[in-house]
């Protein structure tokens, strides 16, 4: 009887492996990763049809991408294309960004870098405390430690001046939350999403389709993003992660109108509440007058348009491409892009973490240090600690900070979204900073079969799972 179960079991696995396999065959993005599906989940359906549940999607087929699905925003974007078109053309090409994300390079915009947690923190509490009519917030991770409370109290605070805030995190990313952190929220008047109560991945083990966005906007006319997410390691106070190095930035301009429609379609997708008539959608030019915009991406786009924004990047360079990112986890278009870039003889920067904060990606990047290396690429390693910040510059008139990592997890997998400038001023502010962080690196000079065996050992093995890293 137990042998005649066990083969229905197996029986009923096969039959979802090959089901499975006809999927990840007509949606993979390469023969490789179809044919690697295709012979695990036949070959150990008791393994592959699990692992399959947790690694295989890459799509949200069913998020509403207002930009794209609304005809009411479409034509709202066009409008406002008009009313804030540039008055020059930028020198950097715009029009591939300007696909990938559905929205325009606008005029009258400012920014100002952000560079650790005191300066980020600093700034958006005080612009939540000056908060007129409402605040969103949406975080990756939010930890319920002192800076986690320093956030809930001033909400709190807006909220009871009457403000509207509006908070929503990753289930995933902020799993240990407690439950009484968001419910003293809601019982101040915070609207706070419970992540268990909406669409998409709840639980630690649903790895892919995050949302991996930071976004803090006030009013219609002020907002933040970048790579800080809400704990006290952000701060520094880690010893495992010693000064923690980021990056955001504090944006004004119609850029701020950009960056909150993105919030809303992530609003619309975590509660179905539809926020177009309760925002204000006419940000203040501000006197810079840069032109800016903001590039979402995610697994709810049609193109993989992660990938694609530094790819586009990548290969309009004429001078330099300096890229800072905590993970160096290329696909192979991207790694194509840096390699060519490098042996048009630019100067091609990659800028990493040497302190470990995940093993797997930290290791597979050295499977691909040697070949970038080998083309004329910089790989440098900051040394202070752990280096967390997404920052792409590109000649002398492209940055772009916020919340893409190089790697094929931002890419494809996780919802994404870069606040992009096309201006000179930005451009030397970026430089100027990373400028510092590469005299606080050190350049990789070894390769990898004269690394320590750990690392000759486990790069080759852990790039073996470059898709989902």
């Amino acid at each position: 009887m137990a042998a005649q179960i066990a083969l229905v079991i197996f029986a009923v696995l096969e039959a979802i492996a090959i089901w499975f396999s006809w999927r990840a065959i007509s949606s993979a993005r390469t023969s490789q990763g179809a044919v690697g599906w295709v012979i695990f989940l036949i070959a150990a359906p008791y393994a592959g049809v699990p692992l399959y549940l947790f690694l295989g999607h890459h799509k949200f087929k069913h998020y509403l991408v207002a930009r794209r699905d609304s005809e009411d925003i479409i034509e709202g974007v066009k409008t406002f294309k008009d009313a804030n078109a540039p008055a020059a053309k930028p020198s950097f090409p715009v029009e591939a960004f300007e696909k990938i994300s559905e929205l325009p390079a606008v005029r009258g915009n400012s920014m100002t870098l952000l560079v650790d947690g005191n300066a980020t923190f600093d700034a958006i509490f005080a612009a939540i405390d000056a908060a007129e009519t409402y605040v969103l917030v949406q975080f990756y991770i939010i930890h319920d430690d002192n800076l986690g409370q320093a956030l809930a109290q001033h909400l709190i605070a807006a909220a009871k001046r009457g403000v509207t805030v509006r908070v929503m995190f990753d289930a995933v990313g902020s799993t240990k939350l407690p439950h009484s952190y968001h419910q003293r929220l809601r019982e101040a008047g915070v609207q706070a999403v419970d992540p268990k109560k909406t669409r998409g991945p709840k639980n630690r083990f649903q790895i892919n389709l995050r949302n991996h966005r930071k976004t803090v906007v006030i009013d219609g006319k002020t907002g933040f993003t970048g790579g800080f997410n809400v704990g006290d390691e952000y701060m520094g106070k880690n010893p495992k992660f010693g000064d923690w190095r980021d990056t955001h930035v504090e944006l004004q301009g119609p850029v701020v109108t950009q960056l909150q429609l993105v919030f809303a379609e992530d609003w619309h997708w975590a509660t179905s509440e539809v926020l177009t008539d309760v925002l204000n959608w006419e940000a203040p030019h501000a006197p810079e007058d840069m032109t800016a915009m903001i590039v979402p991406t995610g697994p709810g786009d049609e193109m993989e348009t992660g990938a694609l924004f530094f790819f586009s990047a990548i290969s309009a360079a004429t001078r330099r491409v300096w890229i800072a990112s905590p993970y160096f986890v290329p696909d192979t278009d991207v790694l194509t892009a840096l390699k060519h870039a490098a042996l048009r003889g630019l100067d091609v920067r990659i800028l990493v973490p040497e302190v470990i904060d995940h093993k797997i990606p930290w290791l597979a990047a050295f499977a691909f240090f040697d070949e970038v290396r080998a083309a004329g690429v910089q790989v440098w390693r900051y040394q202070p600690g752990f280096m967390h910040q997404k920052v792409v510059l590109v000649d002398d008139d492209f940055a772009a900070i916020g919340t893409t990592n190089l790697d094929n997890r931002s890419f494809r997998l996780n919802f994404e979204a870069m606040a992009a400038f096309f201006d000179p001023r930005p451009a030397a502010a970026t430089a100027s900073m990373l400028e510092s962080d590469f005299e606080r690196a050190l350049l990789l000079g070894k390769k990898l079969h004269e690394q320590p065996w750990r690392i000759r050992v486990g790069a080759p093995i852990a790039r073996l799972f470059a898709p989902v890293l």
